[in-house]
């Protein structure tokens, strides 16, 4: 069980070679495809669900005052896009069992 590490685009890539068999640039080519699409999609305000393990979802953040914790001052925080993921209840229930 991993839990301090990190797992890696290698170690995905790694995992495909194993299982499917390809050689290791195909399955990291196929890696690098994914993400890619991935990375696309969400670039153009598209959310990507993956059923199973979850959704990464867009969200527009308004304009809102925030407060500089050293001094106290308001300051104005800039609208912006933010990225967060939503596990689905299949990936919840896996790390509940542990």
């Amino acid at each position: 069980m991993r839990s301090m590490n990190t797992l890696t685009r290698a170690d995905l890539a790694e995992a495909i070679n194993r299982k499917v068999g390809l050689s290791r640039s195909e399955s990291l080519g196929m890696v690098e495809a994914i993400l890619d699409m991935m990375s696309g999609a969400l670039e153009q305000g598209e959310n990507v669900k993956i059923s199973g393990f979850g959704t990464f979802l867009l969200r527009d953040k308004g304009q809102r005052i925030g407060r500089n914790p050293k001094t106290g001052i308001e300051v104005p925080i800039t609208p912006r896009r933010v990225l967060t993921f939503r596990a689905s209840q299949m990936l919840k229930d896996r790390i509940a069992k542990g």
